[in-house]
């Protein structure tokens, strides 16, 4: 469809970074207004109305795409979410080390890349430590092991996608609806906040219409994306360090615009504040949760954002694994923690306290 919309000097991926610097913005603002975290929805002290913002997002994304997909505007047959060949080692350990880093860093990397536009120093060290490792797993000295764990694989067949299970795609998509749907009702939270989400949410199918129709060139083809944060960081930190020799897409605008979202949102609300780490211990276990989540995001093939709100909604299996094993590391680190921590022995109804986010 790109040649058809009249750039005439432009290229899809030069469009695409405006494009999702516009999808950035948004999910930072909206993001930021929600507090909307997969942390908090999993272990956090308020997590029944978190799960419900987290649900309430995933519902949206997740109708919406598959009614982008039923209109023919995006196709994911090809998509490595749908593969038959599941990388279950590398799911299952990725997912796990993943949810121990976000529960040591106090949030998972989309929340942390909303809470550096903040002022929050913490989150920002925790970004710097995760994208260089990241991109040293997709690329650099430990690649290596990605391939050799990614190695064991499992054939599941057609069933690479939920779409072939009995009832089809909407059969699927109807069960995953109402279990999102049973969370939203059970959470308590207000509708404007869930309003908020479900506006959330839509950015997701948008991404997928956006880079997979709209800007689709067969002269000059994009990759079909979509709301995720890991490649996109990589991506960003390439860009940075030789971007007089590749080009600014996709990736660099939706990190970019996340953060100017949340700066916005921090200015609008009077909520930026500068906040950095209070002891030395502090200190190495944010860097250690941000190397567990480099290195076993990209494992697992996504974050809670890439591989959950944005893969889920593809209906591939891989995607729902990692989510599913994302959310069992981010209990057991927790109950790690809470076992760890002084005075557990005895019974307490105060938590342990925890730094901010």
């Amino acid at each position: 469809m790109f040649e058809s919309l009249g750039f005439e000097n432009a290229t899809p991926q030069q469009v695409s970074l405006y494009f999702a610097l516009g999808l950035g913005v948004l999910f930072g603002l909206l993001a930021a207004r929600t507090e909307f975290c997969f942390r908090r929805a999993v272990i956090g002290e308020d997590r029944q109305q978190a799960r419900g913002v987290w649900a309430m997002a995933l519902l949206t994304a997740l109708v919406g795409t598959q009614v982008v997909v039923t209109l023919g505007l995006v196709d994911f047959s090809d998509h490595r979410y749908l593969t038959s060949d599941v990388p279950v080692l590398a799911i299952a350990l990725g997912g796990l080390l993943f949810g121990i880093g976000m529960v040591l860093t106090r949030g998972c990397v989309s929340r942390l890349v909303v809470l550096s536009g903040t002022g929050n120093l913490r989150a920002i060290l925790v970004l710097a430590v995760f994208v260089i490792v990241a991109h040293a797993t997709l690329k650099g000295v430990l690649a290596p092991w990605r391939v050799a764990i990614g190695g064991v694989t499992f054939d599941a067949g057609s069933y690479g996608t939920l779409a072939a299970l009995p009832g089809g795609a909407w059969g699927a998509t109807l069960l995953i609806a109402v279990i999102a749907a049973a969370f939203v009702w059970r959470s308590g939270t207000g509708l404007g906040r869930l309003g908020l989400a479900a506006l959330l949410g839509l950015l997701v199918p948008l991404g997928w219409a956006g880079t997979g129709y709209v800007l689709m060139d067969e002269f000059d083809p994009i990759a079909l994306e979509s709301l995720s944060f890991i490649s996109p960081m990589s991506e960003g930190l390439f860009w940075l360090i030789a971007s007089s020799a590749v080009p600014a897409g996709f990736g660099v605008g939706l990190v970019g615009g996340a953060l100017l979202g949340g700066f916005l949102a921090a200015l609008i609300w009077r909520q930026f504040a500068w906040a950095s780490f209070e002891t030395p211990r502090q200190t190495l276990r944010y860097i250690a949760g941000a190397v567990l989540m480099g290195f076993g995001g990209v494992l697992a093939g996504g974050c809670t954002i890439g591989a959950g709100l944005a893969g889920v909604p593809t209906l591939g299996l891989s995607a729902l694994l990692a989510l599913i094993f994302i959310g069992l590391g981010g209990v057991v680190a927790q109950r790690v923690l809470n076992a760890s921590a002084p005075g557990s022995a005895a019974p307490s109804t105060t938590p342990p306290a925890q730094p901010a986010e």
